[in-house]
């Protein structure tokens, strides 16, 4: 029926086809969203991905000690804090946690030239235990239709005398590259420093330009420093508790072996192989089989009920992500950095995190996979709060910590 003229038609009266305006699919949606079609895009991340970590792989001599380095300061900022609450100028707590970042840098070095010096004095005595295990070895292999022949045809390449010269170049080349490591690593702590005078000034910055990234990097300052804090102290309890084991098993260089099982804590899923393996073998040279397999077992018994029963309780959240993505971590960060990122594996993903995924609401349902806590999904990162209050949270973050 055609409508009278000067009238209009009744709102039921419109085709059935065409869809309200509030209906119609919103331009922030995916479906809505011009521009690449979303494998594209994905390609695209992912390419864009690989490009920056090539980049910081080959920029791993300065990239690797800056990462260590700000690590070490997070961890030694609540002294600096704590003497600028206390009245101090902000140039004396900048100082102390400079010579507090400097005295763990020397205690590392001097550890680990301690040990070295040790295993160089002590190994040439165990010479004679080495034939012959070779020779128990080699009989073995024998047995199995291999002859010692076809052992060191395929050895001579590696055994020849140039390799070997190549082998004393390589590591006199590493002392001079550990010397320029060092200088590198003392240059960037004294620029870190300086620029730590002024970082309650620049938090409150960051605050009030980015409120949502500048919570997450507070939020992984802290976790990090708690990470490092947990981590050290229960490594400590296992290498004293792993020296005593040694001790009563009378393998030699206990001491040694506690400062690798102290080091090899910091590195995820398999710092304990890593750990375990030299003093049972050196158990195995100075003593007998059965006292390898001791050091093993009893090495396990320890590492599994520290730190996979009682550190996650005191640990919390600060590992902050899943044991999966801490072996993927240790596998990525391990080449794009070499040895220090091994050391350095879950700082640096948890600071590619809070930087590229806690921010954006769009992308934390990433965190159900990645992250230790779900809860992570719905949970903005940061303390709530005006970025004029939480100013006294940077400063004042010891407390917290």
């Amino acid at each position: 029926m055609t409508a009278a003229p000067g009238t209009s038609e009744p709102d039921d009266a419109a085709p059935p086809d065409v869809v309200p305006a509030a209906a119609a699919p919103d331009a922030g949606t995916p479906l809505g969203r011009p521009g690449l079609p979303r494998i594209l895009l994905t390609l695209v991340v992912l390419a864009s991905a690989w490009f920056a970590l090539q980049a910081i792989h080959e920029l791993q001599a300065i990239v690797g000690p800056l990462l260590l380095v700000i690590n070490l300061m997070i961890l030694a900022y609540p002294v600096q804090a704590r003497l600028t609450r206390r009245g101090f100028p902000r140039v004396i707590g900048a100082i102390a946690s400079a010579l507090l970042v400097f005295a763990i840098l020397l205690a590392i070095v001097l550890a680990l030239v301690w040990s070295i010096l040790q295993l160089v004095a002590v190994l040439p005595d165990y010479q004679f235990r080495f034939l012959a295990l070779y020779s128990t070895l080699v009989d073995q292999v024998e047995r199995w239709g291999i002859t010692e022949t076809q052992v060191l045809d395929q050895l001579q390449g590696v055994l020849s005398p140039a390799n070997v010269a190549g082998l004393v170049r390589g590591a006199l080349s590493g002392v001079t590259g550990a010397l320029s490591w060092l200088a590198v690593v003392a240059t960037i702590v004294f620029v870190v420093v300086i620029d730590s005078i002024s970082l309650p000034e620049r938090a409150l910055a960051a605050l009030r330009g980015n409120e949502s990234v500048a919570r997450s990097l507070f939020a992984f300052t802290h976790g990090v420093r708690r990470y490092w804090v947990v981590s050290s102290a229960f490594g400590l309890i296992v290498a004293v508790i792993d020296v005593f084991v040694l001790l009563a098993l009378d393998v030699p260089l206990a001491l040694v072996w506690g400062v690798l099982a102290f080091i090899t804590n910091f590195i995820p899923n398999i710092g304990f192989v890593i750990g375990v393996i030299p003093p049972a073998l050196m158990a195995l040279l100075a003593n007998d089989a059965r006292t390898a397999l001791l050091v093993v077992v009893l090495y396990s018994a320890v590492n599994f009920t520290i730190q996979a029963v009682i550190q996650p309780k005191f640990t919390g959240e600060s590992v902050g992500v899943t044991a999966t993505m801490s072996l993927l971590s240790l596998l990525l960060w391990a080449w794009v950095l070499g040895p220090l990122g091994a050391l350095l594996a879950l700082p640096a993903t948890l600071l590619a995190k809070s930087l590229l995924i806690d921010p954006d609401p769009q992308l934390r349902w990433v965190n159900a996979y990645i992250s230790s806590s779900p809860d992570d999904v719905d949970e903005p990162p940061g303390a709530p709060g005006s970025p004029e209050a939480a100013v006294p949270a940077v400063v004042a973050v010891a407390e917290d910590a």
